[in-house]
């Protein structure tokens, strides 16, 4: 008895003083991760920052060597981002700059470059399409892959492991690949260069990430919740939406997130399948060029307009995405 009452109150001690050496070296390695996050972030965000300065540089600046990161800044790059411009002769440069006052900023700034506004650019156009393809590819390929994934994970399918890899496959080859058949197909049941056309093919290209994504998120809910919840009197479909879906809605934000990512970024299907009416921004921004030279400001411009929604999205969905990409805490 006496032996036990030396050795109980020792444990609690001897686990004190383990985690006493164990501490400070976790805490240096948090701080390693935590220095290596912020130089590859550091890195990874200096391309961002580039083009972020370039946009309010004026051409001079932009192709000054060695790069000024000291400079006075422009919208000019956004002026002909968004506009149409025409050369003005000496006549005209004289008269207009008699009435500058009367000009707005736009005006006046293509003015200062010896040019006058004829009329808005395609780029706004081009950015609608790419909201309009992006935002109903996405929508309807997370909700095809949902219903799919819940049926790959909670029912027995025949043939569920071909369908799967099936599925998956079409993930596998090159977009060059298959662009000059979709191209040929395209043309003959006249989906090309429109909404329709793009909207089906970004979907059928983004369902095979949906169904996986999502397979591994309701896999990772339990069984027993829906079995509860038919015992009770709910319906299969009521038991999906009130019971599956508000748990998996984490996993549905991170599929949501990399599947409008993929849609708004994609360009070799863009600029094959598309000419004018349902041309995306990705290869109107790379293919534009300006009077007497390439306007990198005016690209730059594009690009960050072209940034902004999607960062926009991904914070706005950035709790859900955290825990979507962590996601597997519930334990049966």
């Amino acid at each position: 008895m006496a032996s036990f009452v030396e050795t109980g109150p020792q444990a609690p001690v001897t686990e004190a003083i383990r985690v006493d050496k164990v501490s400070p070296r976790s805490r240096l390695t948090r701080t390693v991760r935590a220095l290596i996050v912020i130089i590859v972030t550091f890195i990874g965000l200096i391309p961002v920052f580039v083009m972020g300065i370039t946009a309010f540089k004026s051409r001079a600046d932009v192709v000054a060597v060695p790069p000024k990161l000291v400079f006075k800044p422009t919208l000019e790059g956004f002026v002909y981002l968004l506009t149409e411009r025409a050369v003005l002769t000496q006549d005209r440069l004289a008269e207009a700059q008699a009435h500058i006052d009367e000009l707005n900023w736009m005006q006046r700034i293509a003015l200062e470059n010896g040019q006058e506004i004829t009329g808005p650019s395609d780029y706004v156009f081009r950015l609608k399409n790419s909201a309009i393809i992006a935002g109903v590819s996405t929508i309807v390929s997370v909700g095809l892959g949902l219903l799919a994934a819940y049926a790959f994970s909670r029912f027995d399918v025949p043939g569920k492991g071909d369908l799967l890899f099936f599925i998956l496959s079409t993930r596998m080859l090159p977009a060059v690949v298959v662009t000059i058949p979709l191209f040929l197909m395209y043309r003959q049941l006249k989906l090309h260069d429109t909404h329709l056309g793009m909207i089906l093919l970004y979907t059928v290209f983004n369902l095979s990430l949906s169904v996986w994504l999502l397979k591994g998120f309701i896999d990772e809910i339990p069984r027993e919740y829906e079995e509860a919840a038919l015992v009770d009197g709910y319906t299969r479909l009521q038991a999906f939406f009130k019971i599956v879906l508000p748990q998996a809605l984490t996993g549905v934000a991170a599929t949501t997130v990399f599947s409008l990512i993929f849609a708004w970024n994609e360009y070799a299907f863009a600029l094959m399948l598309t000419s004018e009416r349902a041309r995306t921004a990705p290869p109107s921004i790379a293919t534009m060029l300006g009077r007497g030279g390439i306007e990198w400001s005016a690209i730059a411009a594009g690009s960050l307009g072209f940034l902004i929604p999607v960062v926009i999205v991904t914070f706005a969905l950035r709790r859900y995405l955290l825990r979507g990409v962590t996601f597997g805490a519930i334990r049966q």
